[in-house]
């Protein structure tokens, strides 16, 4: 039977369902479960399931705005984080810079520095490097539903086979003691996976992120080094991330 098929099949059972277990997925197509596993991986890359414990199950509907349209947003918040980040990058080092509307954003402003290497896993990232010329390097993976991003196992596996100076990350809510947060488990992976790799670890988020909460946690809010928010965070916000030992800029 086809990977095609079996996708199909799958999504049908789901549909009936709500929710299906990897045993009787392979059970029902005759498969091991190793490839009911990547079957279920390829389903979620693509935004038609979500994996739990055992397998899986219909996904929620999106409560995150569209890429586009959060491109569109908080511009004036965004640019000022950009100018302020780019500051803490300097000539010869490497960075990580992960998939986001902040971090499209902070591409602008770094590719003005020169002797810059750059490894992220942005379409969007890429391309504005690219087009400054400094060195840049997209990571393989498959293509996000949603986002202009590589994610998945590959892009994972080849984030480990660098060491960077500064990892910067722009997640969708970030909290003073539990820390930074995705909507999506796919791009918590990869700012984790990026973060590991990484001597620095910098944050991208304007006020309205501060002391929110998502679906995904990523970081602890111990592992984040620094944080680069916007002059309209409020005081208090940013003094209980200085209390949690977070150097804010």
């Amino acid at each position: 039977m086809w990977a095609k098929e079996r996708h199909q099949r799958i999504l049908l059972m789901l549909g009936a369902n709500q929710q299906v277990s990897a045993n009787d997925l392979a059970e029902m197509l005759g498969v091991s479960r190793e490839t009911v596993r990547r079957d279920l991986l390829d389903l979620e890359e693509v935004g038609k399931v979500a994996r739990v414990h055992g397998g899986a199950v219909l996904p929620e509907p999106r409560s995150e705005d569209p890429f586009r349209q959060r491109m569109a947003t908080q511009i004036r918040a965004k640019t000022e984080i950009a100018k302020k980040a780019v500051g803490l990058v300097q000539p010869g080092q490497t960075i990580m810079v992960d998939a986001g509307s902040t971090t499209a954003v902070f591409a602008r402003e770094l590719a003005k520095v020169s002797g810059v290497s750059v490894i992220t896993n942005s379409l969007d990232v890429a391309t504005t490097l690219q087009a400054g010329g400094l060195d840049a390097v997209l990571l393989g993976g498959r293509i996000a539903a949603d986002v202009p991003a590589t994610v998945g196992e590959l892009t994972l596996s080849e984030i480990r086979r660098f060491e960077v100076d500064i990892c910067f990350s722009a997640p969708v809510a970030l909290h003073p003691a539990k820390g930074s947060f995705f909507y999506d488990l796919q791009e918590a992976e990869i700012s984790i996976a990026m973060a590991a790799q990484a001597t620095q670890t910098v944050v991208l988020a304007h006020h309205t992120k501060l002391g929110a909460t998502s679906r995904v946690r990523a970081w602890d809010a111990d592992g984040i080094g620094t944080l680069v928010t916007n002059r309209a965070a409020p005081d208090e916000m940013v003094g209980q991330f200085r209390d949690a030992g977070i150097e804010v800029i």
